[in-house]
């Protein structure tokens, strides 16, 4: 990383507003958080000679103005909030509103030196429609929880009928998600190869393919760590701490977790066996499946990086 000595914008977002800010220099701009106020901010933007933007993920209220300024022509990096809030805590800045934290964005972008690519916009459909699957499957959980602590027949019999539409609806949802990626001949190929891994069955397969599209172009200590299933070492001089996981992406991340148990139970020899030497050596039951779940994305990145299926 470097500083840049081109035109750099960074922009707070808000659900009704957008606040952008562009350093070197004190241009400030709101406008609304909708197609007109996104057309504004292109025009002002390109005025303004900037050469790349940098906005804060929000929870979906920046995907608008993201895909029409990516339209636009403009490289659009899309940071984590704690990358910001960590950037500002550095700089010892404490004031906070939303023209400072757009300047603090502006500020942070500037450093980067290289852009990461684009979201391929059929991959965030999908990725909205995984979203919501996901969301079914915490409702589920949370009425199972509700319908334990239930007594009354009247209220147990409403919430069991709820729990039986939502998995109704979970299986048709699931259904349609895998239609759509089959609809794409390549997304398909890459679909079957996942699912050529023993272990990993349609949910885990949909989850690493729209989730890390990564997978296949990059190393497997990469997959790894993309996904949040890395060793990170804990030393400090002469003290040696246990070595530990962190960050990465949650959703697949927990997808993967799920399919290492059955895997390393029964349907994947290799992680049966790696999960029996761990467990005998005295390891933990968790530290062991977390090694298998890290074995199960290697796998996938490989069968992905060779575009041929599995085999033992």
């Amino acid at each position: 990383m470097s500083h840049s000595s081109t035109f750099v914008a960074g922009i707070d977002t808000g659900k009704a507003a957008l606040d952008l800010a562009v350093t070197p220099g004190e241009g400030w701009l709101r406008v609304n958080n909708d197609a007109a106020g996104w057309q504004a901010a292109a025009e002002w933007l390109l005025k303004a000679g900037v050469d790349r933007v940098g906005i804060e993920a929000s929870g979906g209220y920046e995907r608008g103005v993201v895909a029409a300024l990516r339209e636009a022509g403009f490289k659009v990096i899309l940071h984590q909030p704690l990358q910001v809030r960590l950037f500002a805590r550095m700089r010892l800045q404490r004031a906070k509103n939303d023209r400072l934290d757009a300047r603090v964005i502006a500020a942070f972008t500037a450093l980067f030196e290289t852009n990461r690519a684009a979201v391929d916009p059929a991959l965030s459909a999908l990725n909205e429609h995984l979203v919501f699957i996901d969301q079914l499957v915490q409702d589920i959980a949370r009425l199972k929880t509700r319908l334990e602590h239930l007594h009354d027949t009247r209220l147990a019999s409403l919430v069991a009928a709820d729990i039986a539409a939502l998995k109704a609806r979970l299986r048709d949802e699931r259904r349609r998600l895998e239609r759509a990626v089959r609809a794409d001949k390549a997304l398909g190929r890459r679909l079957d190869l996942l699912l050529s891994v023993p272990g990993i069955g349609i949910p885990t397969a949909l989850a690493l393919l729209i989730a890390m599209p990564e997978l296949g172009s990059i190393s497997r200590e990469q997959a790894a760590a993309l996904i949040g299933l890395a060793p990170f070492d804990h030393d400090s001089g002469k003290h040696h701490g246990r070595r530990h996981i962190a960050g990465g992406r949650a959703r697949p991340r927990q997808a993967l977790y799920a399919a290492a148990l059955p895997a390393a139970y029964r349907w994947n020899r290799q992680l049966m066996a790696l999960y029996a030497r761990l467990t005998a050596a005295g390891k933990p039951h968790k530290l062991a499946l977390v090694a298998c779940a890290r074995k199960l994305v290697i796998f996938a990145n490989t069968v992905l990086q060779r575009g041929q299926p599995w085999t033992p």
